[in-house]
């Protein structure tokens, strides 16, 4: 089964919750028979790569635009596609998906993957709102297949567009612990005396609530993460932690220096206004880490206890929740049950056979659009 994935930057290592979620089950799928062809944008991963697990490459150029970047990849990449004859085009999020039926047109089946209510973000506001809500729609309603990584979203296009969702997570490997330190000491970090929040600078990550107060004596904060597009939230963002010795901003980062970071964090916070289903928490998760989290839908699918929510954008209500666990370290017990939790519900071989089982569905019976 030959299988062309658009919607994602691409990868190894490039900055998105699609972006991870792609590097994780592709290789997978590739391991499991498919021929996997992923068109990646040229600007964040190198044109040389040809091929990564057994997934192979496409670079296609675009525009570095917010608006337009996603959409031109992808209208590109449908056209590219046609060449490789797929028995699925796979496209991932929202705003990619205004494609969608183009691909049927073509004559080729399409899975769409929607990784939240993107329309929600705090980013887009005007006509891209209003974009997105459409490319949604057209996805949804044209895809033969479409699968939610969350299950509140799943039960949202259900009601709102009356078919058929598959229920597909994201997922998370359960690492071994880093013992070196090699990050601490670079960013001038003790162990177990920071907190760690992951994510890019956008305004729905809520990094802005994060950076509102000071922290504990001797307690740091570290965001590891950038802006894909510079703009004045980003800019601020920047400026004001700049301003506040005990927060650290190291940029994107993967690898190592990240593992010694989860390894080593007191704390984990996502203080998220919006999210699909957030990669970044099941990692910290699987670090063993102590994570406290704003009460939207996606986050509390994850089933941490009740203590561990606070309202999103409650100041006040963060820090409090944040000062009690900073005092309240997880135990031994606490953190077996939250190892368990993962492997029983997000675990990246399952989710990759519940993937093939759907594009094995569609190959057999094909769904008429709209």
């Amino acid at each position: 089964m030959k299988i062309a994935v658009l919607g994602t930057r691409g990868f190894p290592g490039v900055q998105g919750g699609v972006e991870a979620h792609c590097e994780n089950l592709y290789p997978r799928l590739a391991a499991r028979g498919c021929e996997v062809v992923v068109f990646t944008r040229a600007q964040y991963v190198d044109p040389s790569i040809k091929e990564f697990e057994g997934v192979k490459f496409i670079p296609l150029t675009c525009p570095s635009n917010k608006f337009l970047e996603a959409f031109v990849h992808t209208f590109k990449g449908v056209l590219a596609a046609i060449r490789l004859k797929p028995d699925i085009v796979h496209i991932h999020a929202s705003g990619p998906s205004l494609c969608v039926p183009m691909v049927r047109m073509l004559g080729m089946k399409a899975v769409m993957t929607s990784h939240g209510p993107e329309h929600l973000r705090k980013k887009w506001a005007g006509l891209p709102k209003y974009i997105l809500m459409i490319g949604e729609y057209l996805g949804v309603t044209w895809a033969n297949g479409v699968i939610s990584v969350s299950k509140a979203n799943a039960e949202r296009l259900r009601k709102n567009f009356k078919r058929d969702i598959s229920d597909i997570p994201n997922g998370v490997i359960i690492p071994e612990a880093a013992k070196t330190r090699e990050a601490l000491d670079k960013y001038g970090l003790g162990v177990g005396k920071y907190i760690l929040a992951v994510g890019r600078f956008v305004p729905e990550k809520g990094f802005h609530d994060l950076i509102a107060r000071t922290f504990p004596g001797g307690w740091k904060l570290v965001i590891a993460g950038k802006s894909d597009h510079e703009d004045k939230y980003s800019l601020d963002l920047k400026r004001k932690a700049a301003e506040n010795p005990n927060i650290v901003l190291t940029g994107f980062i993967t690898g190592k220096t990240l593992q010694e970071l989860y390894s080593h964090a007191g704390l984990f916070v996502l203080p998220s206004y919006y999210e699909g289903l957030p990669i970044a928490l099941l990692e910290a998760m699987s670090y063993r880490l102590s994570c406290i989290v704003s009460d939207i839908p996606a986050n509390r699918e994850v089933g941490l206890s009740e203590e561990r929510y606070f309202m999103a954008g409650d100041v006040e209500g963060l820090f409090l929740r944040m000062n009690d666990f900073i005092a309240k370290p997880m135990t031994e017990e606490e953190k077996s049950r939250q190892i368990e939790l993962l492997k029983q519900k997000y675990d990246w071989d399952k989710i990759a056979e519940e993937t093939l089982k759907v594009y094995q569905e569609i190959g057999e019976v094909g769904i008429s659009n709209g």
